[in-house]
């Protein structure tokens, strides 16, 4: 970040590319992109912002209250001043957001970490403060001459929601103030109460130290009872079986998503009361087309599933595909068939030895030659390589570069590639996958 020298107007060196990887982690960067989306007439317009904004066009981001500024890169070099306004808070909404921030020790602390607490968003909406930016909070401006949100502003967004992951107070300088004006003011209120409860007599003793007091709080807790167990089974929801049927309603599909609703439940669950599971990272949330392959996955109702291949733009033949490559492994398995990517010179590099290393003396038509490394042994396969696609020549079989770095084995069924078995961490193992057993 360049400080300008002015305490309204902060301007963020440009974020480099971000393939493979969500606009936002926390959950007031994920609401910041809700309103994008929310706010865009055209959805293709944020699909096309999406692959702008990831390949690195978007420059140094300007933050100021009530805006942002950047120019945004077409893939021509053309450039674009692209704006994005976005409501100020009154003098009266700043107070009474500061009020509620005060009156939870809590708020302050967690601010000062970077976070902004559920809590407090949700108290300020109740006193009609909406801290975050809800459906048509954002006023789009670029010289493209799009009147809605086009690519570049779509991109600018979704780039600023990567700041706001990392420094919340991002949010307040666009609602008026910057960090340390917010923190002068929750200062002055907090002295100005400590005043008043002097005044009062309710701060009459000198306390104590923040030490002991914890550990006489924790002294006086019970020890947290033992985890219930797990059930058997997910639970049944409720039928709506009714004597007439609901106008406008789809019993069948409701009932659907309800008992996958609970079968989900019961699988995260699971996974929380498994030992170590405090250690994992927690998994990326799934996309809305990659829930409905999950969705797809377990319904059996011919109906459902083509309604959700409907929703998400695939044909049925395309959505059995996915479903094929969901059960091999979920949303890698998924990507492996449906993005078509082109490795960095990295990736390629990593790749590339990869598959000299698999097998002695192996020869790739890309020009992958193997002098060394003990690999699967035996003649080493003809390959010609496509972006992150590996395919042996007449042999009707083709392994795929994952961008999380495993390799995903295909076979060529009636003109198509089909997924023949779950990742593997080498391409001869994945390459020797025999779903047939």
């Amino acid at each position: 970040m360049n400080d300008t020298g002015d305490p309204y107007e902060k301007t963020f060196a440009a974020l480099p590319p971000a393939p493979g990887r969500g606009f936002a982690r926390t959950w007031w960067g994920h609401a910041w992109l809700r309103a994008l989306e929310d706010s865009a007439l055209d959805g293709e317009q944020v699909r096309q912002g999406r692959r702008v904004a990831r390949s690195g066009a978007v420059g140094a981001v300007s933050v100021r209250p009530g805006g942002l500024t950047a120019v945004v890169r077409d893939r021509d070099g053309t450039a674009h001043r692209t704006d994005v306004l976005v409501q100020e808070f009154s003098q009266a909404e700043w107070d009474r957001l500061l009020g509620i921030a005060v009156a939870e020790a809590g708020y302050i602390a967690a601010l000062l970490d970077r976070e902004v607490p559920p809590e407090l968003a949700e108290d300020a909406a109740a006193a009609g403060v909406e801290l975050l930016p809800g459906m048509g909070d954002f006023d789009p401006r670029c010289d493209c001459g799009e009147w809605d949100h086009c690519p570049h502003s779509a991109a600018l967004c979704l780039q600023v929601a990567r700041l706001l992951d990392q420094d919340p107070f991002v949010l307040l300088l666009l609602r008026g103030r910057g960090e340390r004006q917010v923190l002068d003011g929750l200062e002055a209120r907090s002295a100005a109460n400590a005043r008043t409860g002097d005044a009062h007599g309710t701060a009459a003793d000198a306390g104590v130290p923040a030490e002991e007091a914890y550990a006489a709080a924790r002294a006086g807790l019970p020890p947290l009872p033992p985890l219930p167990d797990l059930p058997r089974a997910p639970g049944q929801p409720p039928t709506l079986d009714t004597e007439a049927e609901p106008g406008g309603l789809d019993v069948d599909a409701v009932e659907f998503l309800a008992q996958a609703a609970a079968a989900e439940a019961f699988r995260l669950l699971a996974e929380a009361v498994a030992p170590g599971h405090a250690d994992r990272p927690a998994p990326a949330p799934l996309t809305e087309a990659e829930d409905a392959v999950r969705l797809t996955r377990e319904a059996g109702d011919v109906r459902v599933r083509s309604r959700l291949a409907a929703a998400t733009g695939r044909s049925r033949a395309d959505m059995e595909l996915a479903v094929l490559a969901w059960g091999f492994g979920g949303a890698p398995g998924l990507a492996a068939l449906e993005d078509d990517w082109t490795p960095d010179r990295a990736a390629l590099a990593r790749a590339r030895a990869a598959v000299a290393a698999a097998w002695t003396d192996a020869e790739t038509a890309d020009g992958v030659g193997a002098e060394a490394g003990e690999g699967a042994g035996g003649e080493a396969p003809v390959l010609r390589r496509v972006r992150a696609r590996w395919t042996q020549a007449g042999a009707g079989r083709q392994i795929r570069l994952g961008r999380e770095g495993r390799w995903w084995p295909y076979r060529r069924e009636e003109g198509r590639w089909i997924p023949s078995g779950p990742s593997a961490p080498d391409p001869a193992s994945a390459l020797e996958a025999d779903p047939e057993g």
